[in-house]
């Protein structure tokens, strides 16, 4: 196995330690740079700045001794500095050295303000009194301050440089790459955890577990792709629920259309099958049963228009014809085609509409299919004497179509129901009734308008069916 790869064939972890390796060279390298520079440049300058020897005495007394020709005063000369012997009346007597200042004569006052050497101060003072009795002479000590300051304090630090940066700088290195790679293994697994999870979490879904959510504490863009994850399992489980539920739709609607078809088929084959054998010598008999066939005929040819309705509703290439269109006029032309019929069935109207024009959007001809279908299913299956309501009422962005009746009701059990296929009203599957695809065709048609299609609770009146249009 080869350790060199690109960086898409190798795992996360090794990629990011190699990154911080190479990281690790580019910090050595001009770690080195910055030694080479120091040791032939700045070590260089300041040594040209350095004093003769470190361990120059700064206080007067240590040349009490021998003051023009002792070793200390040589180091002192070779610093730039010079002793200065004062009488008793502080007026030199005597300079030791390379005077650089003009002073010839100091005040007792100057003397103690001198020896405090404050900083903005050009020279560093040192005062002794020559030793044994009856001796009135002092012996000053002046150092240039910047000797004071550059030499006496950094010579040290210049010779504990020249002497183990290099065992130090191999220190820190050594230090630097545990650091590098102690750091380097932790981001790689704080990255390596939440991609586990996310990476655990696609595995069960690939194994058909579409319940399947995950929670990932990491940084902002590993929760995004959790919450991402999360979206797209929701989404597939709501569809692929949606598609078991339809597949179960499917053929549960298959089996009730074979049910459905295979009554009225076999009473026609029956009918059909006496007055072939001649076994019906009656011709009033013949009739009824010609009759029968003749109604049996028509109702599976009405149960064939309404699945092709149905199927049409659900066709992508089926075209509506939306528009804007006044909904009181509309409602009257319904009532009055149906008007006849409920008369006939003995029912009292009850039609409300504003006065004023009232507009919506809506296909009319998909709207007096569901329409129709309300009033017919009204009619249908309650007994004479109900009362038939019928009200247009507006609201603030939407219109609502109310077609209520006081009949028998519809039972619980159906209420949930009711809109899927081949559910009737009369809730057993008999050859009468309908084709228990009315309002399935009916709340398709609805909600391919935009609108809604429900049954309201019941109160005063035992059935209320609410359509909802968009203005």
């Amino acid at each position: 196995m080869r350790l060199w790869k690109t960086r898409n064939q190798r795992p996360l972890q090794t990629s990011l330690a190699f990154d911080f390796l190479r990281f690790l060279v580019i910090v050595l390298v001009i770690s080195l740079g910055a030694y080479l520079f120091i040791q032939l440049d700045v070590t260089q300058k300041l040594k040209d700045y350095q004093l003769a020897d470190p361990d120059l005495k700064v206080t007067a007394s240590q040349y009490l001794n021998n003051p023009k020709s002792g070793p200390e005063t040589g180091k002192l000369l070779r610093s730039r500095g010079w002793l200065e012997i004062l009488d008793g009346s502080k007026l030199i007597k005597e300079v030791i050295g390379n005077k650089q200042d003009q002073m010839i004569s100091y005040s007792e006052e100057q003397l103690y303000k001198l020896l405090e050497n404050d900083r903005s101060q050009d020279y560093y003072y040192s005062l002794s009194r020559y030793p044994g009795p009856g001796s009135t002479d002092w012996l000053l000590l002046k150092i240039p301050r910047d000797r004071i300051d550059i030499s006496i304090n950094s010579y040290p630090f210049m010779s504990y440089f020249n002497q183990s940066v290099t065992f130090y700088i191999l220190i820190g290195a050594m230090v630097l790459l545990v650091l590098v790679v102690v750091y380097s293994y932790s981001v790689a697994r704080r990255i390596l955890k939440p991609l586990k999870t996310i990476n655990e979490g696609l595995k069960e879904m690939i194994q058909g577990n579409y319940s399947t959510r995950i929670s990932v504490h990491a940084e902002q863009e590993f929760e995004q792709m959790a919450e991402t994850f999360n979206y797209m399992a929701d989404m597939i489980e709501k569809t692929t629920k949606a598609t078991r539920l339809a597949e179960e739709s499917k053929q549960r609607m298959m089996m009730d259309l074979s049910h459905d078809l295979k009554t009225p088929v076999t009473s026609i084959q029956g009918y059909a099958q006496a007055l072939y054998e001649g076994r019906v010598e009656d011709v009033e008999r013949q009739r009824k049963y010609l009759s029968y066939i003749h109604n049996k005929s028509s109702q599976v040819t009405k149960l064939i228009q309404n699945m092709m309705e149905l199927l049409k509703t659900d066709s992508p290439d089926f075209l509506l014809k939306m528009g804007h269109h006044e909904l009181g006029d509309f409602l009257r032309e319904i009532i009055a085609d149906s008007y006849g019929e409920i008369e006939q069935k003995r029912f009292t109207l009850q039609f409300q509409v504003p006065d004023q024009d009232v507009y919506a959007l809506f296909d009319p001809e998909l709207l007096s299919r569901v329409v129709y279908n309300l009033i017919t299913n009204a009619l249908t299956y309650n007994p004479p004497g109900t009362t038939l309501r019928i009200e247009l009422i507006p609201q603030a962005t939407r219109m609502v179509i109310e077609i209520a009746d006081n009949g028998v009701g519809i039972p619980q059990e159906l209420r949930s129901t009711l809109f899927d296929p081949f559910v009737r009203g009369d809730e057993a599957r008999t050859a009468s009734g309908g084709t228990g695809l009315g309002l399935a065709i009916a709340l398709k048609n609805t909600e391919r308008m935009g609108g809604t299609l429900e049954l309201a609770n019941p109160g005063k009146e035992s059935t209320v069916f609410k359509i909802t249009l968009q203005k």
